[in-house]
């Protein structure tokens, strides 16, 4: 069964048993757009405890029961849908959380939802549509505008104001122009968002291919300004062309990973226009990555992008030792992306690239990242003294064994000796 199969058989149950249950928010969306929704989320009057005896104990996880909402597992290929009792919401004093929330009707539950396009309902067995907020008009029109009152809307959920931004870029809609003033009105406030949720928001906007829509929004709405100051700083007031430059290539990435399209934002932090300021750079990229609750596996890869950011510019003064332990980097692959972007948009180092592509051209990945010929143990052998002597020895093998010069076990051994008896 799948997912919609599921979710429709969970609303005719309901139905059933007397209660009213139709699809809410993003899904009606998406299939008024004819656009399959990968989640179907089902709303009805039925308060948590009918849902648990509905459906069983074994069956349903109360994930916000004291704000009406539970989770219902279906067979392995159904997944499991969230079913949510229609409710009111008191006052949000944190701009985070309602601190009362009361079951009600439909009608009143949409009016407590974020945006137009997402406050229907749908009945998929009468095949009815229920907007009581004006959704498909502004869906037809392709606008999104808060529900009611946009400032109330925002001080309720103040990670909203980033939500409206992602519907309008990744949905290539026009945001109303009073919800657009509420948010900039109200972009200081953003802050009382926990980093891990506005990480999420920037997620979702950077791997979609309207990212670059995404950021310029962002910024025009003074978001950007309060979330990340410092490409504000180093992109925008040092120089106007850095920032367009930067909106260009974040279009150019293709399908990137969302740290790969975070590395272009961040390209110009800490004076990172100027080479050779990459270790600072690092610096202020982790604590930007800090801050936001980032990965340290996201961390890695976006400030290693941001620190290699003009590595390409350097590629024809490389030798094979060094371009090949470029390559070998798990993250070479977003380094290319990035690169090639790069180079679309602003052509340069077109040389360097084509350089580069000759390389890659004629060097197979076994022949770029081949097996070390000797290791620590094999140094005890010809008996040497462990130490930090034992780096500089292996990296001298490994850059003589990249650059073609040593192929063998026994020339390994060879250039070693030789190379304490130069220095001795």
């Amino acid at each position: 069964m799948s997912p919609r199969d599921f979710s429709i058989e969970v609303i005719r149950r309901l139905k059933s048993e007397g209660f009213t249950a139709y699809w809410a928010g993003g899904c009606v969306r998406d299939l008024l757009r004819n656009i399959e929704p990968n989640d179907f989320d089902v709303a009805t009057d039925a308060p948590p405890e009918s849902v648990r005896k509905i459906f069983g104990p074994k069956r349903t996880l109360a994930v916000g029961e004291s704000f009406g909402v539970m989770i219902v597992r279906g067979p392995k290929s159904s997944g499991q849908i969230e079913v949510a009792t229609f409710r009111r919401e008191g006052e949000y004093l944190d701009g985070r959380r309602p601190t009362t929330v009361e079951f009600c009707t439909a009608e009143e539950d949409a009016q407590r939802r974020d945006f137009t396009i997402n406050g229907m309902f749908y009945d998929p067995i009468e095949e009815q549509v229920l907007d009581y907020v004006g959704g498909q008009e502004d869906l037809k029109k392709k606008i999104v505008r808060a529900i009611g009152d946009p400032h109330d809307r925002m001080s309720e959920d103040k990670l909203r104001m980033l939500r409206g931004v992602r519907f309008a870029a990744t949905l290539g809609f026009l945001l109303d122009p009073v919800t657009g003033d509420a948010i900039t009105q109200m972009a200081s406030q953003i802050i009382v968002v926990s980093p891990e949720r506005i990480a999420q928001e920037f997620r979702k906007m950077l791997i979609d291919r309207e990212r670059a829509t995404a950021m310029k929004l962002c910024e025009s709405l003074n978001l950007l300004q309060v979330i990340l100051p410092e490409v504000i700083e180093h992109s925008i007031e040092s120089q106007l062309e850095n920032w367009t430059e930067l909106l260009d290539i974040l279009h150019q990435l293709e399908a990137p990973l969302f740290e790969t399209a975070f590395a272009v934002v961040l390209r110009d932090v800490a004076g990172h226009a100027i080479p050779n300021s990459s270790h600072q750079s690092v610096e202020e990229v982790s604590e930007i990555c800090k801050r936001l609750k980032l990965s340290n596996r996201v961390t890695a890869r976006t400030s290693w992008l941001v620190e290699n950011r003009h590595t390409l510019a350097n590629v024809t003064h490389m030798d094979l030792a060094k371009l090949k332990r470029l390559a070998q980097s798990p993250f070479f692959p977003d380094w290319l992306t990035v690169a090639q972007a790069e180079v679309n948009v602003t052509r340069q180092h077109l040389d360097e690239w084509n350089h580069l592509q000759n390389f890659l051209d004629q060097n197979p990945p076994e022949d770029i990242s081949p097996p070390e010929l000797i290791d620590g143990q094999d140094l005890i052998k010809m008996g040497l003294e462990p130490g930090p002597e034992f780096r500089e020895i292996l990296t001298a093998v490994r850059d003589a064994q990249l650059n073609n010069q040593i192929s063998t076990t026994e020339e390994a051994v060879v250039f070693v000796k030789r190379t304490r008896q130069s220095n001795s």
